[in-house]
């Protein structure tokens, strides 16, 4: 069996880069190969040429004025490092067009900023259920991509998602999920697959994402080098 590369971009911490072991089980057990990426944007279009797959992780909250508004005093913003590598990513991916990408929590909205939407920054302000989507609590999230219980921890998320489809919503209206209909596999969760119970919203999409990988690799009309 071929067992696709899936490069998981990593956060940082100080000195450290950092990802959820959870991450890295998801990709393993959906029968991928997991690639942890640190930082480097200068890189990006090379590191994937080298990859099959690419989930964008969960982590800290975007700086908006890369989209032209200032970023909410409430915010924790993202290393610069990492938003410019993961802007840069998502540029590289829209030249790929056979490339399958996921984007988890912070990465569905980087998706969806990048896809020309919009982002609130901060849902306490006037969203009664803000907590239910604070905390790792599991609520309920319907459409297009499944109904059930998920497991998200965020404070911020998408108003709008500009080019790409809304296929998830929670209850109380948040959007919960996205995806591109140019391509064999581009979706965004506000929620973590990797830490969801329910099959159908957690692993069964990281193992979609592994599957969408290993047919694209498998025709590439020649390996690479």
């Amino acid at each position: 069996m071929i067992h696709p590369l899936i490069g998981i971009t990593a956060d940082t911490d100080g000195a450290a880069y950092t990802l959820r072991r959870e991450y890295v089980d998801s990709v393993r057990g959906a029968g991928g190969a997991a690639v942890i990426l640190p930082c480097q944007p200068e890189f990006a279009a090379a590191i994937v040429d080298h990859l099959d797959g690419v989930i964008l992780s969960g982590g800290d909250d975007p700086i908006m004025e890369r989209w032209g508004v200032p970023t909410h005093p409430r915010a924790k913003p993202l290393d610069p490092e990492r938003q410019a590598f993961e802007i840069a990513l998502l540029e590289a991916i829209d030249q790929r067009p056979h490339l399958p990408a996921l984007g988890v929590c912070l990465g569905m909205q980087l998706m969806g900023l990048h896809a020309g939407g919009s982002l609130d920054q901060h849902l306490p302000d006037h969203l009664a259920s803000s907590a239910d989507h604070w905390g790792r609590n599991a609520h309920r999230v319907e459409g297009e991509i499944g109904a059930g219980m998920v497991l998200s921890h965020h404070r911020q998320a998408l108003t709008s998602a500009g080019s790409l489809r809304v296929v998830g919503r929670a209850p109380d209206g948040v959007i919960e999920a996205v995806r591109s209909d140019e391509r064999p596999f581009y979706v965004g969760l506000q929620w973590h697959p990797e830490r969801t119970e329910d099959p159908a919203l957690g692993c069964d999409l990281v193992r979609q994402l592994v599957a969408a990988a290993r047919t694209a690799r498998e025709s590439r009309p020649s390996p690479r080098v």
